[in-house]
């Protein structure tokens, strides 16, 4: 057996560091080296870009929920709390800084 994609998720121009899928809410959402993070649906539709601060760039890990919240953490040792709309909820700096 073959395996065969489901759909096809355009939208970075670079590439991409993390990403995962909420299931529940029909969504998966990643981050690209140098850009911001997308949210698609299972049907590879671009529903929305999650931009932080400023300082927010090269973002490593990815974790959504299904209550609708997606944290992003950042090369940088910054946290943000987005809602599945779009919204930046939060944002929060650490002093550690994993490679």
């Amino acid at each position: 057996d073959f395996a065969t994609p489901r759909a096809i998720l355009t939208g970075h121009d670079c590439e991409i560091t993390c990403a995962t899928v909420c299931a529940e809410l029909g969504l998966v959402i990643s981050g690209s080296k140098e850009g911001p993070c997308l949210i698609h649906s299972m049907n590879g539709d671009l529903l929305r870009t999650l931009e932080g601060p400023e300082n927010c760039l090269r973002p490593k890990l990815i974790q959504a929920s299904r209550e609708g919240h997606c944290v992003i953490y950042y090369e940088n040792g910054l946290f943000c709390v987005f809602s599945v709309n779009g919204k930046l909820q939060a944002t929060m700096e650490t002093g550690d800084n994993i490679k």
